[in-house]
């Protein structure tokens, strides 16, 4: 007939076994496989940069984008990037970052404090589950 004997649970006492068409059913489980990936929710991550000395009108106006990416369910990365002698400022990019979660509170919480990784300071906000 063409068909196949495959086990289909090796662990059942007794052991389950289907007389079927092998090639067929491979072709099932792939087809299945593909539609649950697809019904994955895929993580976006948006990057915000700021420079440690950013002016508030520059910082509302990357706080409203921020907010938006927020709403639409991706995740944020903000990172400050000191330039040539700037790493002396250490301190005030910290504080933008830190000024920035907290005006984002209500839309998302914060994954990662900020944290310097050689001339940037980066740090992770995630939306909040609606």
């Amino acid at each position: 007939m063409g068909l196949d004997l495959v086990e289909i649970s090796p662990a059942a006492s007794p052991p389950v076994c289907r007389i079927i068409d092998y090639m067929k059913f491979l072709y099932e489980q792939k087809k299945k496989m593909k539609e649950i990936k697809s019904n994955q929710a895929k993580i976006v991550v948006k990057e915000i940069r700021f420079g440690p000395n950013t002016d508030e009108h520059d910082f509302n106006f990357k706080l409203k984008h921020a907010i938006k990416f927020l709403e639409e369910g991706d995740k944020i990365k903000a990172d400050v990037f000191f330039k040539g002698r700037s790493i002396l400022y250490k301190e005030q990019g910290e504080v933008i970052l830190l000024k920035f979660a907290d005006a984002l509170e209500e839309y998302g919480k914060v994954e990662q404090l900020p944290k310097l990784e050689g001339k940037r300071m980066m740090m992770l906000i995630s939306p909040k589950k609606k």
